[in-house]
């Protein structure tokens, strides 16, 4: 009992937490500002079927990359989609043969259901995102960050409606920082090592589940700076390659409900073809509502290589991640790895910033920090009515 109060001690609420609260508020109220006049689309509602097929009559998986056109790489997008709905359908007492078409008369909500899984997911990427941030550059760093993702126009698009990008964003960013965390938890005693090792084991499984080339950039990743942390322990990092391997594959089959010619089409697909173009990062620099990471982003950039102080590796490792990712596409499915980059940019775009913070031009860095936030808000917001189209 003491222990179990003492854990219920050291959840806080305090000034930091709050402030972060009111900035995914302001990003939840975005999204469903946009879900509200977004109308449902045939991609919607061939997703909610799908995802609901895959809840409710697993037998004919193998069958639903014939009949669901838009299946190329991952189920969980589906699963996602189609889960609030068979939940809503069973709670209403519906029959299971009723279509999603025919439940748009029934349920007046099925516009906010089918999205709301990828809401979450977004809010999932941003707590995650002010934790990590917060922990490594305080509490300025993490306001920076947040500040940032919150009014981030691709990330809101994302949000609000079915894809697997928004999963693979948060399965990599969340892979990353957990295996750097344990790498430093490897310098300790093992107990603390199972637990981190198991939840790395979960979060590529789900990152396998949506989208198997953000499992291979993860897993490179994973194992790139584990090599360069885990100083002294490097030699088990080959039977941790092989759990967390194994352990990903086991929950990609499952999410496949463990049919092995569905499971197989992952492969066929050719979804892990990657390569390399500059197209999507000019897309992404060159679009007026991102004006505001642009200039935050050329600064961060600029000032990381005018200032030792700052090449650290907690600033470095988001720089390595956002140039790899800016640079690659995939070749064998489409998707949109200039999303996955999101929160390593703003992670890095917040580190160096705090930095900057701590030096004698605060003061002035300070208005300069606040204007760029500020302009970037106002120009997500302005342009959430091209998000509706």
């Amino acid at each position: 009992m003491p222990l179990s109060k003492h854990r219920l001690r050291k959840f806080r609420f305090d000034r930091p937490q709050q402030i972060a609260a009111v900035l995914l508020l302001a990003f939840l109220a975005q999204c469903l500002w946009v879900i509200e006049r977004k109308t449902l689309s045939d991609s919607d509602y061939q997703y909610a079927r799908c995802g609901r097929e895959m809840w409710e009559k697993p037998s004919p998986l193998a069958g639903y990359f014939t009949t669901c056109g838009n299946i190329h790489d991952g189920t969980l997008a589906f699963r996602a989609a189609g889960l609030p709905l068979t939940l809503e359908r069973i709670f209403a007492g519906q029959a299971s043969t009723t279509s999603t078409w025919e439940m748009r008369h029934e349920v007046s909500h099925i516009s906010l259901l089918l999205r709301l899984p990828f809401v979450f997911a977004a809010l999932m990427l941003g707590g995650c995102l002010w934790w990590v941030t917060r922990r490594l550059y305080g509490n300025t760093g993490g306001y920076i960050a947040l500040a940032l993702y919150c009014f981030s126009p691709p990330i809101i698009a994302a949000a609000t409606y079915p894809n697997n990008e928004i999963w693979a964003a948060f399965g990599l960013f969340a892979a990353v920082y957990t295996a750097i965390g344990v790498s430093h938890a490897m310098q300790g005693p093992r107990k603390k090592w199972r637990p981190r090792i198991v939840l790395l084991t979960v979060i590529l499984g789900f990152t396998a589940a949506a989208h198997i080339s953000a499992f291979v950039i993860a897993l490179l990743f994973t194992v790139g700076f584990m090599a360069y942390v885990a100083e002294g322990k490097r030699a088990y990092l080959p039977t941790l390659l092989i759990l967390w391997v194994v352990g990903a594959m086991l929950i990609l089959f499952a999410s496949y409900a463990f049919r092995p010619d569905a499971f197989g089409y992952v492969f066929r697909s050719e979804a892990a073809k990657i390569g390399f173009s500059l197209e999507p990062s000019e897309a992404f620099f060159s679009s007026l509502p991102n004006a505001g990471l642009t200039l935050a982003s050329a600064g961060a950039l600029g000032l990381y290589l005018a200032m030792r102080r700052s090449r650290y590796f907690g600033n470095t490792a988001p720089l390595i991640v956002t140039v790899l990712l800016m640079l690659l596409v995939t070749t064998g499915v489409p998707s949109t790895p200039s999303l996955w980059v999101v929160p390593f940019l703003l992670a890095f775009v917040g580190g160096i910033f705090a930095d900057v913070l701590e030096t004698r031009y605060r003061k002035w860095f300070l208005w300069i920090t606040g204007g760029l936030v500020l302009a970037q808000a106002a120009l997500c917001v302005a342009g959430l009515p091209l998000l509706v189209r």
